[in-house]
């Protein structure tokens, strides 16, 4: 099944775009996800399973930083590739 997640996170600490742009790399480095960025959240987009898996890990390596909120929105279906459908 193909999914979308739109990813909102929010280091709370004074340097703030460092954590998330470091975040934003290493969610870059995987080949089996598309990530799209813009000045308010991530998208990324694959198979379910790899996509959480790759999230969750990805979240919880920011997450040594004390008080790293996420927000997320999960969509069955790859909203890059199909907009307007839920295939």
């Amino acid at each position: 099944m193909k999914a979308s997640v739109e990813i909102s996170y929010y280091p709370l600490k004074e340097e703030f775009i460092p954590p998330i742009q470091s975040f934003i790399d290493r969610l870059n480095t995987y080949s089996e996800i598309r990530v799209e960025t813009n000045g308010m959240s991530s998208q990324v987009f694959g198979e379910y399973e790899v996509l959480m898996a790759i999230v969750t890990k990805e979240m919880k390596a920011a997450m040594a930083l004390p008080y790293s909120i996420f927000v997320l929105k999960v969509i069955n279906a790859d909203l890059q590739i199909h907009p307007n459908t839920h295939e």
